[in-house]
Order: structure tokens, then sequence, then C-alpha cells
């Protein structure tokens, strides 16, 4: 879908002018004309201006349907420690939990100690 296009369809089924688009907006109607012609891409702000001004929901600017579409069902997001852990083998992964249960009782001047050294080791 041309974002243009669909600005200008809804622009007209309600009736409203380039001028009437400019007066709500504050934006230029020759920059509405450029938008609805496909020469320039507005940017978030613009849209949410435009929907504003059009009186919709932002979503109906990308969207057809009398309803907001439905959300789709996204897997929760996995922190980098928990990707790390399931891509380690089972013996890696009681190694990490042992150092991980130790790190947390040592004081923040000597884990940067042990991992100054452990960077060193690594570099050789």
């Amino acid at each position: 879908m041309i974002i243009g296009t669909r600005l200008r369809k809804l622009r007209e089924d309600r009736h409203f002018s380039q001028g009437d688009i400019e007066k709500r907006t504050g934006l230029l109607r020759c920059y509405v004309s450029r938008v609805e012609n496909g020469h320039t891409v507005p940017s978030l702000e613009t849209l949410e201006r435009l929907a504003s001004a059009l009186e919709l929901p932002l979503y109906m600017l990308f969207y057809e349907g009398d309803e907001p579409p439905a959300l789709p069902k996204l897997s929760k997001r996995q922190s980098a420690e928990e990707l790390a852990m399931a891509e380690a083998s089972a013996e890696e992964r009681r190694f990490l939990t042992k150092v991980r249960k130790l790190f947390g009782k040592i004081n923040s001047k000597d884990r940067r100690l042990l991992l100054y050294v452990a960077q060193k080791l690594a570099s050789r």
C-alpha cells in the first residue's frame, strides 16, 4: 500500500480538501499534495498530525478494517544470558551456573580483576 494513495482516499471520503488539511495540521497544501502523489514520505509525527486532522486513529492510515488488527502472537524475548545458556552444552551450563554463583559472592573490585585476567587468558 502506498501511504499517499491511502491518505488521499481517506481525505476524499471525509470531503476534506487539501486546504482543509492544511488548516487542521499546519502543513502546507503543497506538502500534502506531495505526500499524496508519492513524492514525499512523511515522518511518523506528520502521519500522526494527518490522522488527527482526518479524525482517525493512526492505525487507520495503514489498515482498512473497522477494528484494529489482531496482535500477532509473539514469543517472549529472551535475555542475552538465556540465549547463551540455550546454545551452551550441559557441561558449559553447569560451569556457567557455578561461575555466576561465585561471582555473586565477591566484591566489584575483585570481579573486575577476574574479568581482566579472563580477557588476558582469552587473548593468548
